[in-house]
């Protein structure tokens, strides 16, 4: 009867488990950049920028994931992705959560990040990174203060070329801040286009 009433259990165990996994809920899809894609190429044919590739930045990510990504309109797909960094926005209010989530400041010295289309600019001196920086125009009134806060692209040394989740990388002042590996396929990408390239900071 001892031998009954174990085999007994483990049969609603095994019962219990198998019916676990079939209601465990699914994985929600990777998010979705069509209209995104779809928009900035609309825009790059309008203002005369590259039509090859854009870069999208989208600071709703976790900052320790993947959440810029090199989009290849030819292609039609992400050629490649990698961190970014994010403001601290730590100057005019508390901001207790800066290393999970940006927030959005256009103000002299905020140190917040700017969202919204920029035009990748002028190549020039850095002394952060691999000591190349890519002057930031904001085409928008959000971000317009662009290259008079000096918020620019550039690598830095301190940011990984892998995803580092649930870890977060480490905070600008508003700069979208790349690592080494990563800023060199760029640099190697905006030396050869005769357009400017759009960069689209999103949440």
């Amino acid at each position: 009867m001892r031998h009954l009433v174990i085999a007994f259990v483990l049969l609603l165990i095994c019962c219990n488990n198998g019916s676990s996994k079939e209601n465990k809920p699914l994985a929600p899809p990777a998010k979705s950049y069509v209209k995104n894609h779809q928009e900035a190429l609309a825009y790059c044919k309008k203002n005369g920028f590259n039509t090859d590739i854009y870069y999208l930045v989208d600071l709703s990510v976790h900052p320790g994931k993947f959440r810029f990504f090199v989009f290849d309109f030819k292609k039609d797909s992400i050629t490649h992705k990698n961190i970014v960094t994010h403001g601290s926005c730590d100057v005019f209010e508390e901001n207790p959560d800066q290393w999970e989530k940006a927030k959005f400041d256009a103000r002299q010295n905020s140190h917040c990040s700017m969202k919204g289309k920029f035009k990748i600019g002028k190549r020039d001196y850095s002394s952060w990174g691999i000591k190349v920086k890519y002057w930031l125009h904001g085409m928008e009134e959000q971000n317009k203060s662009a290259v008079d806060r000096v918020v620019v692209l550039h690598s830095w040394s301190a940011v990984s070329n892998t995803e580092i989740y649930p870890r977060v990388s480490p905070l600008s002042w508003g700069c979208p801040a790349v690592s080494d590996a990563f800023m060199r396929i760029l640099d190697q990408q905006l030396q050869t286009t005769s357009h400017p390239v759009l960069l689209w900071i999103i949440d």
